[in-house]
């Protein structure tokens, strides 16, 4: 008997699969997907562990695919709120005090 999972369950077995926290970037996930597949790709691996690297590199290809899928068709806001929350601790910093004499560049 299969479980059918809704979107949710099948992105968080994919983030597990790929072990991979809740908030990550795009180059995050490629790099956890290639580190893995390195691992457990079954051209690497004894014959001893061949059906479970076959078991694991079909998982990991279908998590990366699962949240590729996802980022392709996630809507990316450029608005103004949402650009400010990811600003480098530097751009922060002069956005808040860069033009006050105390703190900003002189």
């Amino acid at each position: 008997m299969t479980v059918k999972m809704n979107k949710y369950e099948k992105i968080t077995w994919a983030r597990t699969i790929l072990g991979l926290p809740e908030q990550v970037t795009r180059d995050q996930i490629r790099n956890s997907y290639r580190d893995l597949i390195k691992q457990w790709h079954p051209d690497t691996c004894s014959d001893k562990k061949a059906k479970r690297c076959k078991e694991m590199t079909a998982s990991i290809n279908s998590a990366y695919n699962i949240l590729s899928a996802y980022c392709d068709q996630y809507k990316i806001s450029f608005s103004e709120d949402e650009v400010t929350k990811y600003l480098s601790d530097e751009e922060w910093w002069l956005k808040r005090f860069g033009k006050d004499p105390l703190w900003g560049k002189h």
